[in-house]
């Protein structure tokens, strides 16, 4: 789960990190109010879950409140990469004396949690580590012993932040990691984490991806849900506790593993076609699964073909191909199924479903040649495109 900034600095709150006052607004008034409440200069941020919001103009200061009026007119409504900004957030203008970066994530090669420190910051990580990526200092940390102050100040040293601002910056990532780890993140993220000319260290902005795993121990989160734009695809899948992720392209996958689920995508894209989701239905492969996975798949109107690529391991294709079958006569599926059954009981899978083969429901023998005939499908029945 992805939060917003201002979400995220409410996150980052609770763990004592330190922000700029502010508020959120979803209107011009309110937007007015805010500015008043927090006193000037404020700076006028799009909430959008995407980078590049001031390139795009989505971030403004405004010195009186004549220009908040201006800038949260023309923010609001405004489309960023896709986004439409619903929603403001504005916060006290800092007096930026540098700009550094800093992060905790989960290094799943090493097993371990990986901080991640520059003195540049400001820009994004990405073009950091493609253009300087000596700039990027890396501490991997056991989760069992965490973080040592020691090990955090001569990373600290080792990228170069400023002297006046090391000590405020090792106290910053101790209260990081524990909202890292306490506050059950894939990843929190502070670019820009700023010096003041003051002296003071704090967030300028806020990152922060929860692990949906943890939900449970967080009732709390619900407040976080049904905010700004929401892929109503991934809401239905989700209600019906699937793992999806929606995706612009007409070939609807369904899979049986994160990793398959991914392989079959990126199969799609190799045959010339565009997968409309990711979809991995897990190890649970039985007809209420497949149900619910082919009626959020079939609530997509992009999607003009459907390709099921389950390969049996612990699970037995046998349940799968009688769990498909029994889907079929609950749900009214308006697109082609092309289907892939490999591994345990196979053979017996496909005497199964021998009888119902017809245009709906098309059965290929690799991951590949299904892949073909899925995306042809697809393309025949959006066109020709």
């Amino acid at each position: 789960m992805d939060l917003f900034e201002y979400q995220g600095k409410e996150y980052f709150s609770k763990y004592g990190i330190p922000t700029s006052p502010g508020g959120k607004a979803k209107t011009v008034e309110e937007a007015l109010e805010v500015a008043e409440r927090i006193g000037y200069p404020v700076v006028v941020k799009a909430q959008v879950q995407v980078g590049g919001r001031g390139k795009a103009g989505g971030i403004k200061i405004a010195e009186s409140g004549d220009e908040v009026k201006v800038h949260a007119s023309n923010i609001l409504g405004m489309d960023i990469k896709g986004h439409t900004v619903k929603l403001i957030w504005l916060e006290r203008a800092s007096d930026i004396k540098k700009e550094y970066y800093a992060s905790f994530t989960l290094d799943r090669s090493k097993r371990e949690h990986l901080c991640m420190l520059s003195s540049q910051g400001g820009v994004e990580i990405e073009q950091v580590a493609e253009t300087n990526p000596d700039a990027i200092v890396k501490l991997h940390i056991d989760p069992v012993v965490g973080v040592e102050e020691e090990s955090l100040m001569t990373q600290v040293k080792a990228a170069g932040i400023d002297e006046e601002a090391q000590q405020g910056t090792v106290d910053i990532l101790k209260k990081l990691y524990t909202c890292f780890q306490d506050g059950d993140a894939d990843l929190v993220e502070i670019n820009p984490l700023i010096l003041t000319t003051q002296g003071k260290v704090h967030a300028l902005d806020a990152k922060v991806t929860l692990d949906d795993d943890a939900k449970f121990r967080h009732p709390e989160w619900s407040e976080f849900e049904n905010t700004g734009d929401i892929d109503e695809r991934e809401k239905f899948a989700h209600e019906k506790g699937l793992n999806y992720i929606g995706l612009d392209g007409t070939v609807g996958v369904i899979a049986n593993g994160a990793g398959l689920a991914m392989s079959t995508c990126d199969v799609v894209n190799q045959v010339g076609g565009s997968p409309a989701n990711f979809l991995d239905i897990g190890g649970g492969a039985n007809a209420d699964v497949m149900a619910n996975a082919l009626e959020v798949i079939n609530s997509d109107p992009k999607v003009k073909a459907i390709f099921v690529n389950i390969f049996g391991g612990i699970v037995r294709t046998d349940e799968v191909a009688n769990g498909i079958l029994t889907a079929l006569s609950r749900v009214n599926i308006s697109s082609p199924i092309v289907l892939r059954l490999d591994g345990t009981n196979a053979e017996i899978a496909r005497e199964i479903l021998k009888d119902h083969i017809s245009d709906k429901l098309i059965v290929e023998p690799t991951m590949l040649e299904a892949a073909v005939r899925a995306v042809a499908v697809a393309k025949e029945r959006d066109g020709g495109k």
